[in-house]
């Protein structure tokens, strides 16, 4: 028989009586061109339960067109006997066999066996085996391709040498199961089936893998998903591409027999199958009471999805917390497992519980996520239970460990009372890792308190013992003397310890180990050292600063701290040095840290090296003390000034102060020369020869006398209100600078001083009327105040 519909064709390689048809798989042959093929031709079939959709699959898989069951007629034989058909569009050249199925009741219990007989032809001939099962076949004793596979692997054994066939199991009517949990079940039914098969003793160690490469895929239901069903068929379609070719979906080729040849080969194969009498099937009752035990558990299964009870259950829970939600779904359940065994009562008693064990199963499946949402929210609901409870706790003051530990005694007894609540009668479900999973979670709160609480507390610390150290430490840094480091060495003692002990009782409160609560008050300590080398560090920074400060403070200053004024009997040879040495003494006291008890000779060898140390001194071939990076005995981690950075920093000190020192020098001679003002005697003594005539005719005119007094006046006026010997005393080019600054100034004053006086009313004393009285007072007057009271008293 030849279908050649829709531009596909097809033949009945084998009708229903078991005859195998020569002629038609010859034309066959011959209309797709199967000789021109040479090697390159694969040869599928599939094989399975009847009525479970295997032409269907085959259909949308190759673009075949074998007959369908026509869902509405109810299940029944449709293919009967083995038909071959070519798939359309796949290269190379594929061949695919749809075999009738192992299981229809039209055959009844034949000793014949035409559907065993079938299912070892296909494994003989084909690269690849296609057995579609029921997705809740997986993992069943009484499956109905269980019995049918080991009979193949013992009678294949036996009758043909080993190729490697690969099987591609295809799980149909998928659920939710993922496919990674289902595949090693399945592969273990497998092995187990292969294990458990006799075998010849040339076989007898030979493994599974010899004979068959196994491939698993799951595909969802055609009738309730189609869309999806068909997406994922068409994804299975490409890995029968180039089915052949090395790595992929064909098993071994080695014994491919050429495409000429396969007319007669599948003949020769089937002659053989025919005549072995020992091949059998499952009994009859055995697989009806399969096919109908798993038609009412899918009834039952479905009608619990839409049920109305259930759905309510499940919406509430998805909602929130939901309280007798283990008494409610207990009765769902037990109302759907009850309805089965009433239906399923006459059949295979073996069969009934298995499938009935799996229908449970699946229900427990479908129902377990909403079982652990329920945990999830009591979960959930303890957690914030106890975190709010134990930050009220600390809040109003009670202690850390105690607090944590009375809450996660309450949450927890809580917790359990409302998971036995949750509970199922149908599974024994355990609530254990959800219960360490809400200790973990409170534990892991307790220690996120527990820590920023100890980092509260450790900063407040911190704190106290920077204020405590920072300030006082800058200032005995700022003031060095022998006696800074001693005094800083008992201020961190102290402070040190008054830290360390209300720390350590602080602690005490949390309940932590001995070793962490060390290394706490370790921490604390080393940030006490700390604090001080960083301020010690800072001020090193500044030390040049500071150096300069105390020179000029000791240079510029006298012993009762009064500023000097330079007369020029000061020893500023020994003033400078002692200003010097009292600098280098703050360099020394700041060129190392000195916390412990070590000594040191820093301050002797900074002295002989920058102080005492003059050319004359120096040898040519002496070794230079300060030209190194390291102090001798003296680790690095105690050096704040190096040895060759105290020198460049003396360097860079003795030049910043060497113009205060030479000022100092420029005012002493200043003050000199302001102290000698008169002309020498030799100028003196010219004055009055030169100038006799000039003194006669003042001694002639007494009006000349007169005016040069009252010049002297004015000029006295000018000197008093200029004062010249000061200005002088800082230098001559300074002097002058600013008596000319100020000379026009004085002048106006001392003319708005004289007009002043002239619009003064008359005095009543008749003394101050005479002219030339008033006249002299008034210039005396303006001269200076003092000298015109000296004058009136004279008078």
């Amino acid at each position: 028989m030849m279908d050649k519909s829709e531009g596909n064709c097809s033949v009945q390689l084998i009708d229903g009586d078991g005859t195998y048809n020569v002629s038609g798989i010859d034309h066959f042959i011959k209309e797709v061109k199967l000789g021109e093929c040479g090697l390159s031709y694969a040869v599928v079939s599939i094989m399975g339960p009847q009525s479970s959709g295997k032409s269907t699959l085959l259909n949308n898989l190759f673009g075949t067109n074998f007959m369908e069951m026509d869902a509405f007629k109810g299940r029944s034989q449709t293919t009967k006997g083995i038909w071959l058909a070519r798939c359309a569009g796949i290269e190379p050249c594929t061949l695919v066999m749809d075999l009738e199925g192992t299981d229809g009741r039209e055959r009844g219990e034949d000793d014949t066996a035409f559907e065993k007989q079938s299912a070892l032809f296909a494994l003989a001939i084909s690269d690849i085996v296609l057995i579609n099962m029921w997705c809740h076949d997986i993992g069943r004793e009484q499956a109905a391709n269980k019995p049918l596979l080991k009979t193949v692997f013992q009678v294949m054994m036996r009758l043909f040498s080993p190729r490697k066939t690969t099987m591609l199991f295809v799980i149909r009517d998928k659920t939710r199961t993922p496919l990674e949990n289902l595949e090693p079940v399945l592969r273990e039914d497998i092995q187990k089936i292969w294990d458990s098969v006799p075998k010849p003793e040339a076989h007898k160690e030979t493994p599974m893998s010899d004979f068959f490469n196994v491939e698993v895929v799951a595909l969802s239901s055609y009738e309730e998903k189609e869309e999806q069903f068909k997406e994922q068929v068409a994804s299975l379609r490409q890995r029968f591409m180039h089915s052949i070719a090395p790595g992929g979906l064909a098993g071994d080729r080695r014994g491919v027999i050429p495409a000429s040849g396969f007319a007669f080969s599948a003949d020769q194969i089937w002659r053989v199958i025919k005549e072995n009498k020992d091949l059998d099937l499952p009994a009859h009752k055995v697989m009806v009471a399969t096919v109908r035990c798993e038609e009412i558990s899918n009834e039952k299964f479905a009608h619990f999805i839409t049920n109305e009870d259930w759905r309510k259950l499940d919406e509430e829970v998805q909602a929130g917390p939901v309280s007798g939600f283990g008494k409610r779904l207990t009765s769902i359940l037990g109302s759907c497992l009850s309805e089965y065994d009433g239906e399923a009562t006459f059949f295979d008693e073996g069969v009934r519980s298995s499938k009935r064990h799996q229908l449970e199963e699946k229900l427990l499946q479908l129902v377990n996520p909403a079982f652990q949402d329920v945990l999830g929210h009591i979960r959930w609901g303890m957690l914030e239970k106890f975190k709010a409870s134990f930050d009220k706790a600390l809040e109003i003051g009670e202690g850390f460990s105690s607090a944590s530990t009375t809450w996660l005694k309450a949450c927890m007894d809580q917790f359990d009372e409302e998971c036995a609540g949750a509970i199922i009668e149908q599974a024994n479900w355990d609530t254990a890792k959800v219960r360490e999973k809400l200790v973990r979670d409170i534990e892991a709160h307790v220690s996120s308190v527990r820590t920023s609480k100890l980092s509260e507390l450790t900063s407040q610390y911190e704190t106290k013992l920077h204020q405590a150290l920072s300030e006082p430490v800058e200032a005995l840094l700022e003031g060095a003397s022998d006696q800074t480091w001693t005094t800083v060495k008992k201020l961190h003692g102290r402070e040190t310890e008054t830290a360390v002990s209300g720390f350590s009782s602080a602690l005490a409160a949390f309940d932590i180990e001995e070793e962490t609560r060390e290394k706490m008050v370790k921490s604390l300590q080393e940030y006490s050292r700390g604090v001080i080398e960083s301020k010690a560090k800072e001020e090193a920074g500044r030390v040049l600063m500071r150096m300069k400060d105390r020179f000029a403070t000791i240079f510029s200053n006298d012993a009762d701290s009064m500023p000097r004024v330079w007369t020029g009997n000061e020893d500023l040879r020994a003033i400078t040095k002692a200003a010097r040495s009292a600098s280098l003494k703050l360099l020394s006291v700041m060129a190392v840290m000195r916390l412990g008890d070590e000594t040191d000779n820093i301050e002797k060898t900074l002295t002989v090296a920058l102080l005492d140390s003059t050319p004359s001194k120096k040898s040519i071939t002496a070794s230079d003390p300060l030209a190194s990076s390291t102090w001798d005995e003296i680790p690095s981690s105690r050096t704040l000034i190096t040895p060759v950075h105290c020198k460049s920093i003396w360097r860079q000190f003795k030049t910043e102060t060497e113009y205060t020192v030479t000022q100092a020098i420029s005012a002493q001679e200043a003050n000199k020369r302001g102290s000698n003002w008169l002309p020498p005697p030799w100028a003196i003594f010219a004055l009055i020869i030169l100038g006799f005539n000039e003194f006669m005719t003042l001694l002639r005119n007494p009006l000349y006398l007169g005016v040069l007094f009252v010049g002297f006046l004015l000029l006295k006026a000018l000197w008093t209100q200029l004062d010249i010997p000061g200005e002088f005393r800082n230098g001559a080019l300074p002097g002058i600078i600013s008596i000319s600054a100020k000379f026009v100034p004085t002048i106006m004053n001392l003319v708005k001083n004289l007009a002043a006086q002239g619009e003064a009313p008359p005095a009543a004393n008749p003394e101050n009327r005479r002219p030339s009285n008033n006249t002299s007072s008034n210039a005396s007057s303006t001269d200076n105040p003092t000298e015109h009271k000296s004058a009136s008293k004279t008078d």
